[in-house]
């Protein structure tokens, strides 16, 4: 990091980019949060965050500044059961089991970022292994039912990587009318 830079400097173009979509002051969940990059650029502009990783001395810092969750996803229990978020934010992280279960957390209008490694990624670095890669198209699939606003399948360089993101939106049901039409006599 550049003196003067703050670890919300190093928020991925993607998840600036979409920001502005969130509902204002939601509360977000990072999952497979590391350092904490993105929670700090959300905590930075007003929302309350919720930083989720397996990692307690990587997460350490952040106890200030987010609600840490200490938890394996991966071979645990789901560490939030029942609460739903104005956004889920996932980036370089794919573990296939848990997808419902972040798209069970958004609540209406929450936002679904998410941006990791995508096939094709092999021939260029790591990860390497399919369990790792998200398939084409497979994060338009997993957000079928969400209005998505915007996707991406491809390469990108410095540091040369294959990545699929998304920027999705669940859409509130409309509002029932709030009073009966009037009648006219």
């Amino acid at each position: 990091m550049h003196s003067g830079s703050s670890p919300a400097d190093a928020a991925s173009p993607w998840i600036r980019r979409f920001t502005p979509l969130l509902p204002a002051g939601c509360s977000v969940l990072d999952v497979a949060c590391g350092g904490g990059r993105h929670v700090h650029w959300f905590a930075q502009r007003g929302h309350e965050v919720v930083a989720l990783d397996r990692d307690a001395e990587a997460v350490a810092p952040l106890r200030g500044i987010a609600r840490v969750v200490v938890a394996d996803i991966e071979n645990g229990p789901w560490p939030l059961p029942g609460k739903r978020f104005g956004a889920v934010v996932v980036t370089n992280y794919l573990w296939r089991p848990l997808l419902p279960r972040l798209l069970e957390s958004l609540q209406d209008g929450g936002v679904l970022l998410y941006e990791t490694f995508a096939a094709g990624n092999e021939t260029v670095g790591r990860p390497r292994s399919p369990d790792f890669l998200l398939r084409p198209g497979e994060l338009l699939d997993v957000a079928r039912g969400l209005r998505v606003v915007a996707f991406e399948d491809g390469f990108l360089q410095e540091p040369a990587r294959f990545v699929q993101r998304i920027a999705a939106v669940r859409e509130a049901p409309p509002a029932p009318d709030a009073a009966p039409a009037r009648r006219l006599l």
